[in-house]
Formats: C-alpha cells, structure tokens, sequence
C-alpha cells in the first residue's frame, strides 16, 4: 500500500506487552551479553537526554536523508508499546524530528524513538521525558517529500531491524532482539543479572573484610 509517496507494509505482528515489561528490568550491556555480544547498534547512536531508557516493539520507518515526510506518516500506524526505529542515513544536516513529533509519538503510544540521524529540541524532549536516541543534535529543520517506507525492514546502526522486533534502549545504546529468541535472551539474562549479583557479595565481602 502506499499513501502519497510513502509506502507501507500490510499491518505485522507485536509482541505481548507483558514480555516487554520483562526486558525493561534489563540493562542493554546485560541484553547484549545475553545475546552473545550480537544486535547491538553502533556507539553512535545515543540518548538525547541522560537517563532515557526505552523497549518497544519496533515500527520501522526508512526516510529520504533530510526529509521526514515518512516519519509523520508513521504516525498514522503506531500501536501502544511501538518504538519508531528511523533509518535516516545518519544525515547531520538535517533534524528528522523534534519536540513536536515527539509529543505526538507519545500521544499515539509510542514507547521512544531511535533514529540513525540528527534531531533538534533536546531540551524540551527532556521536559517531556519521551526517549529518543540519535545520532546527534542541528537546530536545521528536514524537508517533507518523500518518498519513504514505514513497516520495511531497515539498517539502523548497521542492524537490520524488522517489523515487531523488540528494542531496547538505555544510556549504555540499543540492541534488538528478535521475537522468536525472546525467551532465550531472558533465560540468559537473568542467569547474568545472578551471577553479576554473586560477584557484588563477594566485593561487598571483601569491604567488609579491609574495613574490620
């Protein structure tokens, strides 16, 4: 189907959102460990605000370098618990979104967005404490032509990402996990989030022993 120069994929599957409050008790580093050091985005894609954390499903969006006219019609096809993930070239003259479609993503239920490009009104998105990851910050607004494609598969961070994949993001960067090793990864996890846990008591000893 496309609307008016955008093209969009027939409607895909979303993960229950009970799975996905299983991950948000998760770090990044531990997902990722957990899933052998694999699906994790490039550094260089980062919070815009200290502290934003995020897990969604992912609702892809790829747009022309510059131009965001995708990224709104995106809007039109979030379902509560989506996480937009935008392919936008990583192009640092242009902000693909700021606090408005910020505001709207959430309105919508959007969980966050992770865009590989630049954004604007980082201030204000931590006013609203919407999380977004991004390349980086330019006052400079994008243009609104298209063309583009929501609910494709896109490479974002040199991760190919797929429709209802699940995403999560913190200060640390993002990962993506795909739905069918979801149990997998938080059977690893957990057995990480143990031993990390053990290795702590064994410091916590050893203060206690220097302090005595």
């Amino acid at each position: 189907m496309t609307e008016d120069n955008v093209r969009v994929q027939p409607e895909w599957n979303r993960v229950d959102q009970k799975l996905l409050d299983r991950f948000r008790a998760h770090s990044v580093a531990n997902l990722g460990d957990a899933l052998d050091r694999l699906n994790i985005v490039d550094g260089g894609i980062v919070p815009v605000w200290t502290g934003a954390r995020a897990v969604g499903t992912a609702l892809p969006v790829l747009s022309v370098a510059g131009d965001n006219k995708a990224v709104i019609a995106a809007l039109g096809h979030i379902r509560p618990g989506d996480l937009l993930v935008i392919n936008a070239f990583g192009h640092d003259g242009r902000a693909i979104m700021g606090d408005n479609l910020a505001q709207r993503f959430a309105v919508h239920g959007a969980t966050g967005a992770v865009v590989d490009g630049y954004v604007r009104d980082a201030a204000i998105i931590e006013e609203l404490a919407f999380p977004v990851f991004a390349r980086g910050l330019t006052p400079a607004g994008p243009f609104k032509n298209g063309p583009g494609t929501i609910g494709e598969a896109v490479a974002v961070g040199g991760v190919v990402v797929h429709p209802g994949d699940i995403v999560a993001a913190d200060g640390d960067g993002v990962i993506v996990i795909p739905p069918h090793r979801a149990e997998e990864a938080l059977e690893a996890v957990e057995a990480i989030v143990a031993r990390e846990a053990a290795l702590d008591a064994e410091v916590e000893a050893l203060r206690a022993e220097a302090a005595r």
